[in-house]
């Protein structure tokens, strides 16, 4: 397949990221994607695997532990999801994207696959197996691998994690109904394996006790043998002292957004030791947390007006964007959100999260995907929480109406759902606001 042809292909199969979901865990299986990959010759046995899991934080977490373990001169695989723009963003190599139209071959090779098996894979379970086929193809040394949903029956589970992360445990992915944490602990804790060393950033010692349960080699745990302390506001990030088992990173400069970002670079080295089981060189520390990017994760995209597009999703990762906002930038202008979001979202702890009643207007949009909450549902919501709000369907006209009232010295965020981050991108161009 060329690349348009893999894409008409992925818009015909059930794609569970943008079609509502009923029963979230239950019913689920990792037959279907066993079976595919058993098939194909188990293309994720070529290489090593750092499996990643967690509510906020998969993607940096992902990307930071990818970038210091390429600086230690290992050929390095990641896929994460969701995408941005293009489902070429999901599979990189060495940092570096998919080119289309390998992608649109390792798509059409599964798609053969798949026929031959007389079986209906998802799109995320296609685009997995493209990924994982990929990883063989071009020898990586090792693959650092976001889980899409959970853990247990992900699609990419079929991987055997010589390092299992897990970064927290948020209200994602659940109704909230009875002991939601534990219950979702535990499906995440289904990607560690027998010879898995655990590294675990939730301090909550129920789940901490959820993925020791598993069978493993080794555990890890955030505040006991890895973390940060003596952070401090830097200029383009945060500084920090780190520590692991093997040591201190002293003064670490990372070039990211967010104090919050320091527990997930934390986690990243810890796991980036606990895979090789010894120490990284500074130089290779001081080297990847100064070149590493996170799309859509508190990425500024405009100065005057200051504009934010951050893929906040849940309460947890709204606080965090708020957070960010204040501290690391403090402005005195007035405060304008654009918000879209899909269904199965806590709206209206997002909007809190989000200090929408403090915003000077919130303007809201419908996300585009076939999960997305009217626009006039989001207002709603939005006007309940006390804050001014108004409709406007059209991720680019939501926009357009931002622009049109913010002044040089206000603030624009664009948040709710990646796939508004993903249009709110098309829409401002490559050149920005």
């Amino acid at each position: 397949m060329d690349y348009g042809a893999a894409l008409d292909h992925l818009e015909t199969l059930i794609n569970y990221e943008s079609r509502p979901r009923a029963g979230r865990v239950h019913g689920l299986s990792l037959e279907s994607m066993r079976r595919l990959s058993d098939a194909m010759g188990d293309p994720q046995r070529c290489y090593r695997v750092v499996h990643v899991t967690g509510t906020n934080g998969k993607g940096s977490t992902v990307r930071v532990t990818a970038r210091l373990l390429q600086e230690m001169g290992l050929k390095v695989g990641a896929y994460v999801s969701p995408h941005l723009v293009a489902p070429t963003e999901r599979i990189s190599v060495d940092a570096e994207p998919i080119e289309p139209e390998t992608f649109g071959a390792a798509v059409g090779d599964v798609a053969r696959f798949t026929d031959h098996l007389r079986m209906q894979a998802t799109w995320f379970e296609t685009v997995t197996a493209a990924a994982l086929q990929h990883f063989a193809d071009v020898a990586v040394d090792v693959a650092v691998v976001e889980v899409g949903m959970l853990g247990r029956f992900d699609a990419t589970n079929v991987v055997e994690a010589e390092v299992a992360t897990l970064t927290n445990v948020g209200m994602d992915h659940t109704d909230g109904v009875g002991d939601w944490r534990m219950a979702v602990a535990s499906e995440k804790a289904g990607i560690v394996k027998p010879d898995s060393t655990v590294v675990c950033g939730e301090t909550d010692p129920g789940v901490r006790e959820a993925f020791r349960a598993e069978p493993h080699a080794a555990m890890l745990e955030r505040g006991r043998d890895f973390g940060f302390d003596n952070e401090r506001l830097a200029v383009g990030g945060w500084s920090a002292d780190l520590y692991t088992p093997h040591g201190r990173h002293e003064g670490a400069l990372v070039a990211l957004h967010g104090r919050h970002q320091l527990d997930n670079v934390s986690l990243a080295v810890a796991t980036a030791e606990a895979f090789f089981d010894g120490p990284l060189p500074e130089d290779v520390v001081d080297a990847a947390l100064a070149s590493v990017r996170v799309p859509g994760r508190f990425e500024i995209v405009g100065r005057e007006p200051l504009t934010i597009l951050d893929g906040a999703h849940n309460p947890d990762g709204a606080r965090a964007a708020t957070a960010t906002l204040n501290e690391d930038f403090a402005p005195a202008g007035r405060r304008f959100l654009v918000v879209g979001m899909q269904s199965g979202r806590d709206v209206a702890g997002v909007l809190e999260g989000l200090e929408a009643g403090q915003a000077e207007l919130v303007v809201c949009c419908t996300a585009p995907t076939a999960r997305g909450i009217p626009a006039a549902e989001v207002a709603s919501a939005a006007i309940g929480i006390g804050a001014a709000a108004e409709a406007v369907t059209d991720v680019g006209a939501a926009l357009e109406r931002v622009f049109e009232l913010a002044g040089p010295a206000d603030v624009i965020t664009v948040t709710g759902s990646f796939t508004v981050i993903g249009a709110a991108k098309v829409a401002l161009g490559p050149s920005g606001p």
